[in-house]
């Protein structure tokens, strides 16, 4: 039978002032042992690729009994220290091969690996089709044409702390250009907004997102290799998850989808049901896609 699943919004501020995550949120007991049926799923809601999986992964698990609780957090720092201490299960769709390094540096011996869903996920710098330039290199001496502005997403994210450490560094834009930080949804009215004028933008991405088939944009090439190679999605656990739920971390490493899958689940989450009815969405593609569950086990 199909349980109701509980979303907690956990605040950047609680944990700015160091209110441990454990206080504010009734997440599942990592002492839990096999017979505790509670399962608690850790994302950035902005990070639709973690929205999506999450709401695959309640979907298939309450069929199996389980009580699944997703909790929301606004950066990539509290969900790591969740996984670390705890009160997050699972993190299902993190980045820990480049975009999130730091954080597996820091957390990495605390957390288990379930292992890669999506193995092709990248960061980039885009553009509207129409912006004639067509590498990050191109930026240099055309700061006016975009305002001095690269616009960013939240602060915390991997993808800032790479294009502040790595990219602008290495291609000589500090200075001359501002990354300019907030929100990812911040991100996308700037870009939207540019696009419905025909101006020109340069905004942080990164692929599998639901944005760059949304929206009229390129990639820039980055000969560098700034940004990073290529990387998988993965399924990350506290430590014990895998001897207190054999099952769920067995069909997680099984799991996987391909660019076709992936990009329609992510459109049907986002775009054609939206906020509120992720549920709606996830069956809708389950019914799409009725031999992938199979795979899992």
């Amino acid at each position: 039978m199909t349980r109701k699943t509980t979303v907690k919004r956990v605040g950047a501020a609680l944990v700015a002032f160091g209110v441990s995550l454990g206080l504010v949120a009734c997440g599942s007991d990592s002492g839990g042992g096999s017979d505790d049926k509670q399962i608690t799923l850790g994302i950035i809601p902005s990070w639709t690729d973690g929205l999506s999986t999450a709401y695959l992964w309640k979907n298939i698990l309450e069929s199996k009994g389980y009580e699944v609780e997703i909790q929301e957090l606004s950066e990539a720092a509290p969900l790591y220290t969740g996984l670390a201490e705890g009160d997050v299960d699972v993190y299902p769709s993190a980045w820990p091969e480049v975009t999130h390094k730091s954080y597996m540096e820091q957390y990495g011996d605390k957390v288990e690996d379930l292992g890669a869903y999506y193995d092709n996920a990248k960061l980039t710098f885009a553009v509207p089709e129409y912006t004639q330039i067509e590498s990050i290199e191109d930026l240099t001496g055309n700061a006016a044409k975009f305002d001095g502005k690269i616009i960013g997403i939240e602060p915390g994210a991997g993808l800032t702390e790479v294009t502040k450490t790595s990219v602008m560094p290495k291609y000589g834009l500090d200075g001359d250009y501002e990354l300019v930080t907030s929100s990812t949804t911040s991100m996308l009215a700037e870009l939207q907004k540019a696009v419905d004028g025909k101006k020109d933008i340069v905004v942080t991405l990164w692929r599998p997102f639901w944005a760059n088939n949304a929206f009229p944009v390129k990639d820039l090439a980055d000969p560098k290799g700034a940004l990073g190679e290529p990387e998988g999605l993965h399924e990350l656990a506290r430590q014990g998850f895998k001897d207190d739920h054999p099952e769920v971390a067995e069909m997680m490493s099984k799991a996987k989808l391909d660019d076709e899958q992936y990009g329609t689940l992510e459109d049907l989450v986002v775009n054609e049901y939206g906020e509120g009815k992720e549920e709606e969405a996830v069956a809708q593609w389950l019914k799409d896609n009725p031999d992938w569950v199979a795979t899992l086990g």
